[in-house]
């Protein structure tokens, strides 16, 4: 899909944003990560994926998942752009 390159301010920041894909929610509120996804991300049945939301204007308004593993220096690199 297309890639927009996102500006960052952390040196461990991404280096582009893309939109990867869309996906549906179905009514028990799951959703299914595309295998081109889950291959990228190194991600395999029984892994646990941390979902961290941004707030704009009071509003979730992103959602970032990350393996629960590497949720520490995830989070560094969010709260290093967010300053």
């Amino acid at each position: 899909m297309t890639k927009r390159k996102g500006e960052t301010k952390g040196q461990d920041g991404p280096e582009a944003y893309s939109v990867e894909a869309i996906v549906s929610v179905d009514e028990r509120g799951q959703l299914v990560l595309p295998k081109s996804i889950r291959q990228r991300m190194g991600i395999v049945p029984g892994d646990r994926l941390a979902l961290v939301t941004m707030e704009k204007n009071g509003r979730v308004c992103c959602l970032n998942m990350f393996k629960a593993s590497h949720l520490a220096d995830q989070a560094r690199i969010i709260v290093t752009d967010a300053e």
